[in-house]
C-alpha cells in the first residue's frame, strides 16, 4: 500500500502544472534558508556557469566569504568513519617515503589537525593547503595558535602542486569549476599519488547542481565515474583501491535519477 501511494505521489509530481508549482515553492524554501543542520540541493545543470546564474545575486555563493571560512573547526578535532580509508592509505604512503603533501580546497587544514592525533607523521612533513582566499586568510591565522610544528603552510598558486608526493582532496573537487585532470594536466610534474575522498560519483551522467550549505549556495559537480576515472589513467595515473562513503548521499528534488546515496573514494598513483 505504502509502494503505490508512493508510485501515485511520484506521478503527480510529474504533472506540468504541480511541477511547476512543487519547484517554485522549493526554490523560495532553498534560498530562503540560511542557517541549515544539514545540506540542500536544487537542480540540475549542464555547467558550472549555468549553476551560478541560478543563484541570486543576493545569496554568497562558494566559500570566499569570512562565514563560510569560519565553518568546520570541530572537525579539526575529530574524525568520522569515512576518514578511515585516507587515513589508511596516508599511513602507508608516508611509510613508502612521502613527505610532501597537497591539500586541493583543505580548508584550514582539517585533515591535517584531525589526522595527526592519530597518524605519525613523517619528518620533514609539508602539508600545503590551497584554497579561496578568505579560507587561506583564515586557516593561516588558525594555524599561529594551533599547528605548534609549524609544518601546515597555504598557498593560492595552484602550480605549487607540481612535484608533490601525494595531491589529497577530500570533498572538494565538487565545488571546482575545473576537473582535477584538467588541474593534473597543466602541471610539469604531476603529483605522484592521488587520495581523493568523499568525490560524488554518479553511474553515467556528468552535471551539476546547486547546494546551500547555509552560509552560501554553490555550484556542485557530480561526475560520471567513466570520465571520472579514464580522464585521470590518461595522466599515467592506475587506480590502486576504492571505496564507499555511505554516509554521504545528495538528494535532489524532482531528479531522483541525478540523485546520489553515496559517495566514493579513491587512491591513485603514477610512475615516474
Amino acid at each position: 500500500m505504502q509502494s503505490t501511494m508512493r508510485a501515485v505521489r511520484e506521478h503527480v509530481s510529474t504533472l506540468p502544472g504541480v511541477r511547476h508549482y512543487l519547484d517554485a515553492s522549493y526554490r523560495r524554501r532553498f534560498f530562503a534558508h540560511t542557517s541549515l543542520t544539514h545540506n540542500m540541493y536544487r537542480g540540475v545543470y549542464p555547467s558550472f556557469a549555468e549553476a551560478l546564474s541560478s543563484v541570486p545575486a543576493s545569496r554568497a555563493s562558494g566559500y570566499d566569504n569570512p562565514s563560510s571560512a569560519e565553518l568546520y573547526r570541530e572537525r579539526t578535532r575529530r574524525v568520522y568513519i569515512n576518514d578511515y580509508p585516507v587515513m589508511l592509505w596516508l599511513s602507508k604512503l608516508f611509510e613508502d617515503g612521502s613527505t610532501s603533501v597537497f591539500d586541493l580546497g583543505g580548508h584550514i587544514g582539517i585533515a591535517y589537525y584531525a589526522y595527526q592525533r592519530f597518524l605519525r607523521y613523517p619528518p620533514g612533513l609539508r602539508w600545503l593547503v590551497h584554497d579561496v582566499p578568505a579560507v587561506t586568510a583564515a586557516g593561516a591565522a588558525w594555524a599561529e595558535t594551533n599547528d605548534e610544528h609549524r609544518r601546515l603552510g597555504f598557498t593560492d598558486r595552484h602550480e605549487d602542486a607540481s612535484g608533490t608526493d601525494i595531491l589529497f582532496a577530500a570533498g572538494s573537487l565538487q565545488y571546482l569549476d575545473y576537473t582535477l585532470a584538467e588541474f593534473l594536466g597543466k602541471l610539469p610534474r604531476p603529483p605522484k599519488h592521488l587520495l581523493l575522498n568523499s568525490v560524488p560519483i554518479h553511474v553515467s551522467a556528468s552535471y551539476f547542481t546547486v547546494q546551500n550549505m547555509g552560509t552560501a549556495c554553490c555550484p556542485y559537480r557530480i561526475t560520471a565515474e567513466r570520465e571520472f576515472i579514464h580522464g585521470l589513467k590518461a595522466l599515467g595515473y592506475t587506480l590502486k583501491d576504492r571505496w564507499e562513503n555511505q554516509q554521504r548521499s545528495c538528494m535532489i528534488p524532482f531528479y531522483p535519477d541525478h540523485s546520489l546515496d553515496r559517495y566514493f573514494g579513491f587512491c591513485f598513483s603514477r610512475d615516474g
